[in-house]
């Protein structure tokens, strides 16, 4: 991606300006946007996008995090304009009332060039959002290369506030190098990879051995949150939890409707989703 490009163009253009805070339609305040950005953005925040997968704690009874999916199929000329909207969903809902983290996935190679570095650090200063709101989500870890090569740029964003979270962790050597190295605050793992010879014995061990919290992905079956319970996972997302919402829907889900959803297919003796 060149950084003449029309996107690393805006980031600049942001970088450069003193931060103005806006209002959309309803009063709430906005990103740092105007002229023809701001009507660019009001335009999209008004669609309604299903995008957003809700994320629960393991026990179904509260909303911890949202993953926000368009960036796992973005391209590499879709990627800053996706991580932008990602980062404007995060924004919508911290100006509404609600402290929702969100995870925007971004593949290992694209942390190792200093542009987009740049462009990612100038984007998440511009929002002025509290610590621990934006989660970066590493995926398509491949090779011994990827580790060292990102390593600066995601400790430059950590510096930032920004957390440090492993998509798709399958136990590989890899894997556990780039968790030793710089131990991000969660690990995923997709669940529907189990369903036929079940949880390998070294994973449940992995899991205990690392400080970072527990993500169960893909749980779309009884058996996936069966796995995830006995896996000791903190938090579990996928198809049987709730489906993907859009960010307004995000705003009004109700934890214990999702805790009822859960424990009448999986009773569990600690039915607390109501509060």
């Amino acid at each position: 991606m060149s950084p003449k490009s029309r996107l690393y163009t805006l980031v600049k253009a942001w970088k450069n300006k003193p931060f103005q805070e806006v209002r959309d339609a309803c009063g709430q305040p906005w990103l740092g946007l105007s002229g023809e950005a701001l009507e660019e953005h009001q335009s999209w925040s008004q669609r309604q996008t299903i995008s957003n997968e809700p994320i629960f704690n393991a026990q179904g009874t509260k909303l911890t995090s949202s993953l926000f999916r368009p960036l796992l199929t973005a391209t590499d000329t879709q990627l800053l304009r996706f991580f932008m909207e990602g980062l404007d969903t995060i924004t919508y809902w911290y100006r509404s009332g609600r402290f929702i983290p969100g995870i925007l996935p971004i593949p290992a190679r694209h942390l190792a060039s200093s542009d987009f570095i740049d462009a990612l650090s100038d984007l998440i200063l511009n929002l002025r959002l509290p610590v621990g709101l934006v989660t970066l989500g590493v995926h398509k870890l491949d090779d011994e290369d990827s580790i060292d090569s990102c390593v600066d740029g995601l400790l430059r964003l950590r510096r930032l506030g920004a957390l440090i979270h492993l998509l798709d962790f399958a136990g590989t050597n890899t894997q556990i190098r780039w968790i030793e190295k710089l131990e991000p605050e969660g690990m995923h793992i997709e669940m529907g990879q189990f369903r036929v010879d079940g949880l390998p014995g070294e994973i449940v061990s992995l899991g205990q051995q690392f400080q970072a919290e527990i993500y169960a992905g893909n749980i779309t079956l009884v058996q996936d949150l069966e796995n995830a319970s006995a896996l000791g996972t903190n938090h579990i997302y996928g198809g049987l939890v709730m489906p993907p919402v859009s960010r307004h829907q995000m705003l009004h889900i109700s934890d214990s409707r999702i805790a009822k959803a859960i424990f009448s297919l999986h009773p569990h003796k600690n039915q607390n989703g109501d509060k």
